[in-house]
C-alpha cells in the first residue's frame, strides 16, 4: 500500500476540518458520477422480510433506523417483490399476481402498500422517509416485465412499445418476472421511463439485480446509468448479485457506486459442501482482491450484515436469531469497516437485541469505515501468524493521523499471538499507544503486540 504524503500540519488540519464540515452538512446521497462521501450505510429488508415486507413493517423499521442516523445509518431500502400481491406464492411462480401501471412499469402492490393508491407509487413513502432524515431505496430486477411485453404496453415518453424494447430470448436464470432489454433506442427509452418514474417518486437508491454476474449485462448497466443521469435526481446505483468478475471492475466503476463482489452471504462462518450461500470466511479473499478498486464513489460490496433477528419471513431459511456467534459478528463488522465495503444491516430493527445494538452504535468502528482513506490486507506477517489475516488502514483527518490494525483468527480454536510492530512491515508504526477498540483499553507506549484471539474472532487497534 502506498501512503499518501502528508500535508504540513496546519494545512492538513484546515483541510480536514473543512471536509468534515462539508460532509456533516451534505447528505450522503450518491450520484451517478463518483461522489466524495464515505461508503454507504443503511438497512435492507431482505434478510428479515424476504419478498413479503409491507408498508407498516417498513415504516416501523425505518422509524428505528432514524434513531441510528447520527451513527451514519441512513439508507432505508425495500428489497425484492414489492409489486407482488401474493408474495407467499413464490414457490409457485405461475400463480404470482403482479401490479403494473399503464406503461408496463411495476407498481407497489396496494394490498401491501396502501399509500401507493391513485397512482402515487412509492412517493408517499419516500416523502415520509425523507422527513425521518433518511434516504429511500428500492430493489428492482433488470429488464422489462413479461406482462408488459405480452400486452405490448406503451413506453412512457416515447413512441415505442414494450415489444420494441424486449429481448425475449434472454431472461434471468433464477427469476421469471422479466425479459432482458435490447441495446437499442427502444431499450434506452424503457429505462428512461422507468428511472424517470423513480426520480418522480423521490428514490435515492436503486439496487438492480441479475445484472452484475450470472449474467453480466454491460449494456443494461450502461443504459440504467444513462437514465439516472437524465433523470435530474442523484440516485445511488447498486448492482447485484456477485461475484462480479474482477476484469469487469474498470467498466462497472464508470456506472455504479456499489457492486456485489460475492453471491449472498448469510449467517454462518462457512457452508461446506454447498455452492450457495456464502459464509463469512469467504469474504476475506474477496475483499482483499477488491481493495485496490475501493475509492470515493466506488464501493465493492461484500453483501449485507445478517445479524440480530432474521424474521418473520427471512429471504433464506426459517425465522431465527442470527447463527453467527458474537465473536463472528465482531469479526464481520471489523472486516467490513476496515475494508470500507458498504454496511447494510439485515436485522429486523424492531427486535434489536442489546448485543446487535452495541455493534451498530460503536462509533470507533464506524469511524474507521467512514473516515479512513486507504486500507488493505498485509502480505508480510510475523512468524507464527499462519491462518491469521491482518488489515491496516490510515485515517487522513489531521497531522499525524492514526493507523488502524485489525487481526482476524480464521481457525476454530483460540490463537495467542506475539509480535514486534516492526515485523508487520513499513505501513505500521513501529512504536505507539495501542487502543483496543473492542474492549476499550489502551497500552503504554510500546513496540510490541500481544493478543489472544478467540475462534473466528478479531482484535482491532488504533495506533497513535
Amino acid at each position: 500500500m502506498n501512503r499518501r504524503k502528508l500535508f504540513p500540519a496546519l494545512c492538513a488540519l484546515a483541510c480536514s476540518l473543512a471536509i468534515a464540515v462539508i460532509l456533516a452538512a451534505t447528505p450522503t446521497r450518491a450520484q451517478n458520477a463518483p461522489f466524495p462521501g464515505p461508503p454507504p450505510m443503511g438497512w435492507n429488508s431482505w434478510d428479515a422480510y424476504g419478498l413479503a415486507i409491507n408498508e407498516s413493517q417498513y415504516r416501523d423499521n425505518a422509524t428505528v433506523l432514524a434513531t441510528l442516523r447520527d451513527y451514519g445509518w441512513n439508507y432505508s431500502v425495500i428489497d425484492e417483490g414489492w409489486f407482488l400481491q401474493n408474495p407467499e406464492a413464490a414457490e409457485k411462480p405461475q400463480t404470482l399476481q403482479y401490479t403494473l401501471d399503464a406503461n408496463g412499469r411495476n407498481a407497489p402492490a396496494l394490498n401491501r402498500f396502501p399509500s401507493a393508491a391513485n397512482g402515487a407509487g412509492f412517493k408517499p413513502i419516500a416523502d415520509w422517509t425523507h422527513t425521518q432524515g433518511l434516504e429511500f431505496g428500492i430493489h428492482i430486477l433488470r429488464g422489462i416485465p413479461k406482462l408488459a411485453v405480452k400486452g405490448n404496453l406503451p413506453i412512457a415518453g416515447s413512441s415505442f412499445h414494450a415489444a420494441d424494447a424486449a429481448d425475449t430470448s434472454e431472461t434471468c436464470p433464477w427469476n421469471p418476472d422479466n425479459y432482458g432489454v435490447t441495446d437499442t433506442p427502444a431499450g434506452q427509452a424503457w429505462y428512461d421511463s422507468l428511472i424517470g418514474l423513480y426520480a418522480h417518486w423521490g428514490i435515492d437508491f436503486i439496487k438492480v439485480d441479475c445484472i452484475a454476474d450470472h449474467p453480466y449485462r454491460a449494456a443494461e448497466i450502461r443504459m440504467i446509468a444513462s437514465a439516472i443521469a437524465k433523470s435530474g435526481r442523484p440516485i445511488a446505483l447498486s448492482l447485484s448479485p456477485g461475484p462480479t468478475q474482477l476484469d469487469h471492475a474498470p467498466e462497472i466503476a464508470q456506472h455504479a457506486q456499489m457492486w456485489r463482489i460475492a453471491d449472498d452471504i448469510w449467517d454462518g462462518w462457512a457452508f461446506p459442501g454447498q455452492q450457495w450461500p456464502n459464509g463469512l470466511l469467504s469474504a476475506f479473499d474477496n475483499l482483499a482482491k477488491w481493495a485496490p478498486y475501493n475509492k470515493p464513489g466506488n464501493w465493492p460490496d461484500a453483501d449485507m450484515l445478517p445479524w440480530g433477528y432474521l424474521g418473520p419471513t427471512p429471504g433464506w431459511g426459517k425465522p431465527r436469531q442470527s447463527n453467527l456467534t458474537h465473536d463472528e459478528q465482531r469479526t464481520q463488522f471489523t472486516l467490513w469497516a476496515i475494508a470500507r465495503t458498504p454496511l447494510i444491516l439485515g436485522a429486523n430493527l424492531t427486535k434489536l437485541d442489546p448485543f446487535t445494538r452495541s455493534l451498530i452504535t460503536n462509533r470507533d468502528v464506524i469511524r474507521i469505515h467512514q473516515r479512513t482513506w486507504a486500507s488493505g490486507q498485509l502480505d508480510k506477517l510475523p512468524a507464527g501468524f499462519e491462518n491469521i489475516r491482518v488489515w491496516e488502514a490510515d485515517e487522513e483527518a489531521y497531522a499525524n493521523p492514526p493507523t488502524y490494525l485489525a487481526l482476524f483468527n480464521l481457525e476454530d480454536k483460540p490463537r495467542i499471538l506475539h509480535a514486534a510492530l516492526k515485523d508487520f512491515g513499513r505501513q505500521i508504526p513501529t512504536h505507539g499507544i495501542l487502543h483496543n477498540l473492542w474492549d476499550n483499553t489502551k497500552s503504554a507506549p510500546t513496540d510490541q503486540l500481544s493478543v489472544t484471539l478467540p475462534p473466528h474472532g478479531c482484535a482491532l487497534y488504533r495506533i497513535e
